[in-house]
């Protein structure tokens, strides 16, 4: 195996960065896929990178409390898997409070909408659910128009108060939250409104 490949894989990981989740084929223009398994095989034996599951990787930021590798980000697992596929997803109601700390609870079940099949993973940081939903579903809203349209509706019209607008507008720029107003205007009107007053918001702030 020429050394080439292997060190243009390990350089793509460096970076990347710590943290970075990825799988086989986020190589494939470096080397075919049987032989970027082989070095990223050879990685996971020098223990330059972590195994999460089949054809999924991690190259783990390390705990200076713990000396030891951090637990990976769910998200960026479902992400690694969804490339890996061709599918565009985007969180339900529970999993989207959570990614935008919201919810402080962890979920049993990471669960996503997906222009993939249904499909359930198991690995050691819980359970991610891919269910099948339609493109116009999926494709039509930016990764984060759609976390933020599926926080909102999980909130519901009782639970969407000042102080969660308050977190909402800090949590996205004015430039995703013009996007997302343009983007979400076939949402429902509760969804709808909020998201024009949050960009409206924003951008007086800034003004």
């Amino acid at each position: 195996m020429p050394r080439d490949v292997t060190k243009r894989i390990r350089q793509r990981i460096y970076v990347h960065g710590r943290g970075w989740i990825f799988n086989s084929k986020d190589f494939q223009d470096i080397a075919d896929l049987v032989t970027v398994r082989q070095v990223l095989g050879r990685l996971t034996k020098q223990g330059t990178i972590l195994r999460l599951r089949k054809g999924v990787y991690h190259f783990p930021t390390i705990s200076s409390l713990l000396n030891a590798p951090s637990n990976p980000d769910p998200d960026s697992v479902v992400r690694a898997i969804a490339r890996a596929n061709g599918w565009t997803v985007m969180p339900t109601g529970d999993t989207a409070l959570n990614l935008l700390g919201l919810s402080k609870q962890v979920p049993a079940q990471y669960q996503y909408f997906s222009d993939g099949p249904s499909k359930k993973y198991e690995w050691e940081g819980g359970i991610l659910v891919f269910k099948h939903r339609t493109n116009k579903e999926t494709t039509s809203l930016s990764p984060r128009t759609a976390l933020l349209v599926q926080a909102l509706k999980a909130l519901g019209e009782n639970r969407v108060d000042r102080s969660i607008m308050g977190k909402l507008r800090e949590e996205f720029s004015a430039t995703e939250l013009k996007l997302a107003a343009k983007e979400a205007k076939y949402s429902t009107s509760l969804v709808y409104n909020a998201i024009k007053e949050l960009a409206a918001e924003k951008k007086a702030h800034h003004a």
